[in-house]
């Protein structure tokens, strides 16, 4: 009889004891890892977190409130979470190459808010409380605290448009930023869909907002952060970079010099998982001191009590990102993306921008006569895991879009290379090409019905089995 390992037997364990409390959300769990044991997963912000990773969030740090900063807690007894989360903090300036690192944020959307709230303090809320002549908020008369917080609302931002590849979180309605700023957006090229670096500037100069975002969840390009970090000086603005979706490739040194956001930015912001494969998670960085005091104050200013079991997951992430082997995943997860888009190229793709930098492999579905959600959808079917995407122009617009994007940095993680990566693209391929758009009952092209023989769904579900089976998701886990 085979030993068991220590992960088969501590998963094994804990599913037993979950299953006593809640059988059904034991289940649920074992379901979820059969589910991505079976699917090829290309959603970009997507990966496979270490056993190590995940273990180090499932323990007693989730009972502990620690509000405030290592050393300077509302609550007693945070000796321990002052450890990891310093601890995490420092492997994060070591990776990273900054002088400073706060990793309390919850999530992206979190650690932009901070960003955020951080910027406008520094510039808005601490000149103000000089001019005054007071030190804190609640020192300011209630005429003065209304003048304040009226001004918080008159700042403006710019940031990447959303059917370029932009972020909600970037200053749209929909989202608490675009309540907060007076947003403008730039866009690509409407040639090679590529950003146009003298349209930001033209913008910037007209707009002159306070703040520059720089970054993206769907473009496919690398972006000049020096550029952006000369615009931003030109009119006296912060550049908050967003790196949630590519800063694996920064910590693994593929986005290096003018194209490292750490060296250019103010401000940088970015989740824990997705390319850096670590928790669920946010973090904040920074090489200007005038801002870090501001970015300290996150909790209670945004955040509430910090997450400890999630900060010690990070840590445990951020020290595997440190190892020389990540800097070797990191580039290929890029020489992967390469080969699916060629691979998508060769068999009649569009791709936007007609090839890729990073991660990011972003598809133009409407020449095979479909909407991003049919795509979306009819890929699932056949056992390929994408999101919908809207992609410049985008005629459906951003529920059904036009779109799907892929991402390279989950499968990376298994073990696939290049050669693996092209019958990934002969896989989408096939199904897109079968793929047809059914109509509604009013006679029209459907943007969410289609059909697909089962013919290709079973052959689509194989291959993509057959591929997985070279390349199995947590080896070290077996579970009865």
């Amino acid at each position: 009889m085979t030993a068991q390992t220590p992960e088969t037997i501590a998963y094994q364990n804990a599913l037993d004891v979950i299953a006593k409390a809640e059988p059904t959300v034991a289940a649920c769990i074992k379901g979820e890892l059969e589910n991505q044991r079976s699917q090829l997963k290309l959603i970009a912000s997507e990966n496979y977190a270490s056993p190590a990773t995940l273990l180090a969030m499932g323990n007693w740090f989730s009972d502990k409130y620690a509000e405030g900063i290592p050393g300077h807690r509302f609550y007693a007894g945070c000796e321990y979470v002052d450890q990891v989360e310093t601890l995490a903090a420092n492997h994060a300036q070591e990776l990273f190459g900054a002088d400073y690192a706060y990793v309390q944020p919850h999530s992206g959307i979190d650690a932009n808010l901070v960003a955020f709230w951080a910027i406008l303090a520094q510039r808005v809320e601490a000149p103000f409380l000089a001019e005054q002549q007071v030190k804190h908020v609640n020192d300011l008369s209630e005429a003065d605290w209304a003048t304040l917080r009226a001004s918080f609302g008159n700042q403006k931002m710019i940031g990447m448009s959303l059917d370029s590849g932009g972020h909600l979180t970037h200053g749209f309605r929909p989202n608490i930023s675009g309540k907060l700023f007076d947003q403008r957006s730039y866009g690509v090229d409407p040639a090679t869909e590529i950003l146009d670096y003298a349209a930001v500037r033209q913008l910037a100069k007209e707009f002159k907002p306070d703040v520059v975002v720089a970054g993206y969840s769907a473009y496919p390009r690398k972006v000049n952060f020096s550029i952006m970090r000369e615009i931003a000086d030109e009119i006296g603005a912060t550049l908050m970079v967003d790196m949630a979706h590519f800063a694996g490739l920064v910590a693994g040194k593929v986005f290096t010099g003018d194209f490292d956001p750490i060296a250019n930015a103010h401000i940088v912001t970015s989740t824990t998982h997705k390319s850096l494969r670590g928790p669920r998670g946010g973090i904040i960085l920074s090489n200007d001191e005038n801002l870090q005091p501001f970015i300290d104050k996150g909790c209670p200013m945004v955040l509430g009590g910090p997450l400890a079991n999630v900060m010690a997951a990070k840590a445990v992430a951020l020290s595997e990102a440190k190892q020389p082997e990540f800097s070797t995943y990191a580039h290929q997860i890029v020489a992967n993306a390469k080969a699916l888009a060629d691979g998508l190229k060769s068999r009649g793709a569009r791709l936007v921008s007609d090839g890729t930098d990073n991660h990011i492999v972003l598809v133009d579905v409407t020449p095979f006569g479909l909407s991003g959600r049919q795509a979306e959808l009819a890929l699932q079917d056949a056992g390929v895991i994408v999101n919908r995407n809207s992609i410049p122009n985008d005629p459906n617009g951003a529920w059904y879009t036009s779109g799907v994007r892929l991402g390279t940095p989950a499968l990376t993680t298994l073990g696939l290379k290049e050669a693996d990566m092209t019958e990934v693209a002969d896989i989408i391929a096939s199904v897109l090409k079968a793929a047809t758009s059914n109509t509604t009952n009013a006679g029209k092209a459907s943007k969410a019905k289609y059909s697909l023989g089962n013919d290709v769904i079973d052959l689509g579900r194989k291959r993509s089995a057959d591929l997985l089976s070279n390349y199995p998701l947590y080896p070290e886990v077996t579970l009865g």
